[in-house]
C-alpha cells in the first residue's frame, strides 16, 4: 500500500467478495422482521367457505334440518313403508325437474309438461289395447310423441319468437285437451299386456326413485361435463357471446324442450305403471309447478345462466319430506302452498347471498 497506510478492514459480516446487495438485503433481514402474512385459515373453516359456495349447500342444510325434526315430531317417519311413499312423491317431481333446470339453465321454461305427464300414459294404452303395439315398443312411441311436442315448443319459442312462458301455455291448454278429448274424460286401465313390464316401471317399492337417481346423475354429468351443458349455460348467461362463439343456441333451446318433454312422459308413465291406472286429471299444472319450484329451491336462476341438477333432486326431496311430515303430526295440508312461497322467496334470497360470496372467493 502506497505511503504506508494500513488496509480498512472489510464492514462486519461481508468479505471483501460478498457483493453489496446481498449485504444490504442481510442487514434489512437483520433490523427488520417480515411482515406478516394474512391469518391462516383451519382447514374447517376452508371446507365450511367451500361447501357453502356450493348452489346445493343452504337446500341440503334444509333437507337434513326436516329429516331430524320429523323423525323426533314422529316415531313412523323414518318405516320403511313412508321412506317409500316419500320416494314416490319425491321421484316423478325430480325427473321433471331435471328438465326444467335444462330450460331454465338456458333461459326458458315449459308450462305444458305436466300435461304431457298426464298424456303420455294414455298414449300407451292407446297403441296397446288399440294397435296391439308391445309395451316397450308402445312406451318408446310415447317417448317419441312427447318429443314431437318439446320440438313443436322449441320451433316456436326459437324460429318464430314467441316466448316460451306464451308458447308453452297454449300448447298446455292443446295438450291437455288432446288427452280429455280421446279419453273421454275417463281414466283407464294399465294394459293387461303390459303386466310383465311393471316391475321395472314403477310398479316395484323403490322403482321410481332408482329411476329418479339415475337420471339425476345422467343429466347433472351432461350439465356438467359435457359440450351439451357448457353451451347450455353459456346459452342461457350471455346469449349474445354464446352467438359470437359459435354456439347454435337455437339447437340447445329446441333440444331442451325436447329432453324437458320426454323426461316429463317418461314420469308419468312410470306414475300410470305404480298406482295401475291412468288418470286424464293427474299431474297437470299442479306437478309441473312442483318441479319448477324443486328446481327454484335447488339453486336454479329464473335468469338463465346457471342451475343444478342435484340442487332440483334436493329441492324435490324437501317438498316431498314437507307435504308427508305434515300429515304425520296433523297439521293441514291447507298452509302447505304458504310454506312452498315463502320457500321459493327464501331460497331465492339465499340463492343471490350465495352468488356474491362465490364471487368474493374468486
Amino acid at each position: 500500500m502506497r505511503g504506508g497506510a494500513r488496509p480498512v478492514p472489510p464492514p462486519t459480516g461481508r468479505s471483501w467478495d460478498t457483493p453489496v446487495s446481498e449485504t444490504i438485503d442481510n442487514r434489512i433481514g437483520e433490523t427488520r422482521a417480515p411482515s406478516p402474512g394474512p391469518p391462516a385459515r383451519g382447514p374447517l373453516r376452508t371446507g365450511a367457505e367451500a361447501f357453502l359456495r356450493r348452489r346445493e349447500a343452504s337446500i341440503l342444510l334444509v333437507a337434513v334440518a326436516l329429516f331430524v325434526y320429523f323423525r323426533t315430531a314422529s316415531d313412523v317417519f323414518l318405516t320403511n313403508d313412508n321412506l317409500v311413499n316419500i320416494s314416490q312423491v319425491l321421484a316423478p317431481a325430480a325427473i321433471i325437474a331435471v328438465g326444467q333446470v335444462l330450460l331454465l339453465v338456458s333461459g326458458e321454461i315449459d308450462l305444458s309438461v305436466g300435461m304431457v305427464f298426464t298424456l303420455a300414459p294414455f298414449l300407451v294404452h292407446y297403441a296397446i289395447d288399440y294397435y296391439g303395439v308391445f309395451p316397450v315398443p308402445a312406451i318408446a312411441l310415447a317417448l317419441l310423441a312427447a318429443s314431437a311436442i318439446g320440438f313443436v315448443n322449441g320451433f316456436v319459442t326459437v324460429v318464430l319468437k314467441v316466448p316460451s312462458f306464451v308458447t308453452t301455455l297454449g300448447t298446455l291448454f292443446v295438450v291437455n285437451g288432446i288427452t280429455l278429448t280421446t279419453s273421454h274424460a275417463y281414466p283407464a286401465e294399465i294394459p293387461p299386456a303390459a303386466v310383465g313390464i311393471e316391475g321395472w316401471f314403477g310398479r316395484a317399492p323403490w322403482a321410481e326413485l332408482i329411476w329418479a337417481v339415475l337420471i339425476v346423475a345422467f343429466f347433472h354429468v351432461v350439465l356438467t361435463r359435457t359440450r351439451w351443458g357448457l353451451h347450455t349455460v353459456a346459452v342461457g348467461g350471455n346469449p349474445l357471446g354464446a352467438s359470437e362463439a359459435g354456439i347454435r343456441a337455437g339447437r340447445i333451446k329446441i333440444g331442451n324442450f325436447m329432453i324437458t318433454s320426454v323426461l316429463g312422459a317418461f314420469a308419468g308413465i312410470l306414475e300410470a305403471f305404480r298406482v295401475q291406472s291412468i288418470d286424464p286429471t293427474a299431474g297437470g299444472t299442479g306437478i309441473m309447478f312442483t318441479a319448477v319450484a324443486a328446481a327454484v329451491i335447488g339453486g336454479t336462476a329464473l335468469a338463465g345462466g346457471s342451475g343444478t341438477v342435484i340442487g332440483a333432486f334436493l329441492g324435490a326431496l324437501v317438498l316431498a319430506v314437507l307435504g308427508n311430515g305434515f300429515n304425520l303430526i296433523g297439521i293441514s295440508a291447507n298452509p302447505f302452498n304458504l310454506i312452498l312461497g315463502a320457500a321459493i322467496l327464501i331460497s331465492m334470497i339465499s340463492n343471490v347471498y350465495l352468488a356474491r360470496l362465490r364471487r368474493a372467493g374468486r
